[in-house]
């Protein structure tokens, strides 16, 4: 959901591709896998046409990662989350999305103490844990490797830098620097398969100002 923040990665894209193809975010803060997976058909139906589809990102583990005892409204059992996941890409599959277009993202590591503050001034105990959110994300990475997908391993890729702490801006969510990250690793996966779409209408300065409909229509 904050991906279209100022500086947030869903916002990149969309520069990136601006009169290419339109970016559609439908991330919605809080949700985890169990959710996702009954509201999916009704964000891309099956009248849906899958050729105007480039790409689908699927981003879920943050809140399916939180503990059980502490989280249970948000908690998803490592287990179910594969199989929401696999159930998600199963159905875009089903509505003639092929594997190739779909990116599996898995959650970004935990920095316990900054979202432990976070926890402690809402009145809440630390509610999840680093060690917790890497299994998920190894097991998004499983899915996507049964399921054919690529993968984006933000929770692997964000801790070769031994301080990550500068990806999230409370522990948990991302900082502008790891929308900044996000989006430069997508981007990389995604550049060789959208830069080449066609611009939408000629530039300004192709129309034919006399005669724009023999230009624009």
């Amino acid at each position: 959901q904050y991906s279209f923040q100022e500086n947030g990665w869903g916002a990149y894209l969309a520069e990136r591709l601006v009169r290419k193809c339109d970016v559609v975010n439908r991330g919605i803060s809080g949700y985890n896998t169990r959710w996702a997976k009954l509201i999916l058909p009704r964000l891309i139906t099956e009248s849906t046409s899958a050729d105007s589809i480039a790409a689908v990102t699927i981003f879920f583990g943050a809140n399916d990662s939180a503990l059980k005892e502490l989280n249970p409204k948000q908690h998803v059992p490592l287990e179910e989350y594969a199989a929401n996941l696999k159930s998600m890409v199963q159905y875009l599959k089903s509505v003639d999305i092929t594997a190739d277009k779909i990116i599996l993202i898995t959650p970004p590591p935990l920095q316990e103490s900054a979202w432990e503050k976070a926890c402690l001034a809402k009145g809440d105990k630390l509610n999840r844990s680093n060690a917790t959110t890497g299994q998920y994300a190894q097991a998004c990475v499983q899915v996507a490797r049964e399921c054919g997908t690529d993968v984006l391993d933000l929770w692997t890729l964000m801790q070769k830098n031994q301080d990550f702490s500068s990806y999230l801006s409370d522990g948990l969510h991302l900082s502008m620097k790891g929308n900044s990250f996000l989006a430069a690793q997508l981007w990389s996966r995604l550049e060789n398969k959208l830069s080449a779409l066609p611009s939408l209408l000629p530039y300004w300065r192709d129309v034919d100002h006399t005669n724009p409909e023999a230009s624009l229509l």
